[in-house]
């Protein structure tokens, strides 16, 4: 497996790269070498023409997903995009460059999630923002996880703090509520997919401290803690070209991720396999998602009746 380079600068003037952008900036990469918006991938060119292009990543998904003791057809998206982040508010920075010693340059993640239990929709949304200078910032900085369907909602939020992570839960469920805990720092299920995209031998192997996933943990209403696991890296049994990285949970629930061996690691899917219910009645369910197409696009541009063409392209409903 090619381990890439831990070495960057610290942020990346990314310039017209968001929906909420205000002022239309060029999306190359910055000449100005004396900036720390420059970020230049040291060391790796690929990277940086790959990542800094001024487009995100779209990725489409055959998703089936287990709910209600079933498995529903639906589908998912993985958008990936860099963009510049403020270390204190962690928010993305309007002004890029402005402030540079509270600027870093992230992996966002936009993962969303569409399927239908029965009449009603579920809609879960969950955006994650990781250093891509992992040897300075070796953690995820912030998770936000919304899900939506009929019942009502639910609005999960991590926050790294010098403690781990400051975790707020808002939920309309009696027996949840809304709540404000502390989590030791671990590694957090929901920074993995990111982290492969910028580095997968930054991925721990062996017995880990882990948070579990917040989807998993709304949709199965679980408590938020931190929680021993083991995790291994090998060859996918399905594509030689591709690995594969298992999480094994103690309470036997399994979480695996296939990927592209060779840069820039492409998501080809993933499983995961858990225990519903409980005694005779328990059933083993399985949640997976296939990628369907793949497509580099500045989709913040995209936003007319006439656009509506690339979501053909990603095949999507």
């Amino acid at each position: 497996m090619t381990r890439l380079p831990f070495l960057f600068a610290l942020t990346l003037f990314f310039g017209f790269s968001s929906c909420e952008s205000t002022t239309e900036q060029s999306p190359k990469l910055s000449q100005n070498k004396n900036s720390q918006a420059s970020a230049i991938f040291v060391g790796n060119k690929e990277f940086d023409e790959y990542w800094y292009q001024g487009k995100a990543e779209l990725n489409s998904y055959v998703l089936e997903q287990a709910r209600y003791g079933e498995v529903h057809p639906g589908e998912a998206v993985l958008v990936f995009v860099t963009e510049p982040f403020s270390k204190s508010k962690q928010v993305k920075l309007d002004s890029p460059g402005a402030q540079p010693k509270d600027e870093v340059s992230v992996m966002k993640l936009n993962l969303t999630k569409k399927f239908y239990t029965g009449v009603y929709p579920y809609s879960i949304m969950q955006s994650s923002f990781t250093p891509i200078d992992m040897a300075t910032f070796p953690n995820t900085l912030k998770v936000a996880t919304s899900s939506q369907e009929w019942c009502g909602h639910t609005f999960t939020q991590y926050n790294l703090n010098d403690q781990g992570y400051k975790v707020q839960q808002f939920s309309y469920f009696e027996s949840e509520g809304d709540e404000e805990l502390q989590l030791e720092n671990a590694l957090l299920e929901d920074e993995i997919w990111s982290k492969i995209r910028i580095n997968p031998s930054s991925l721990p192997t062996g017995s880990i401290k882990i948070i579990p996933g917040s989807i998993y943990s709304r949709l199965r209403h679980t408590a938020l803690k931190v929680e021993e696991a083991t995790a291994s890296m090998s060859p996918s049994k399905s594509n030689k070209e591709d690995l594969n990285y298992l999480v094994k949970y103690s309470n036997g629930r399994t979480l695996s991720i296939q990927f592209s061996k060779s840069f820039p690691h492409v998501i080809q899917g993933w499983e995961e396999n858990f225990r519903s219910g409980f005694g005779a009645g328990a059933k083993q369910l399985t949640t997976k998602a296939s990628l369907k197409k793949t497509l580099m696009l500045d989709y913040w541009s995209k936003n007319g009746l006439v656009d509506a063409k690339y979501r053909d392209l990603l095949e999507l409903d």
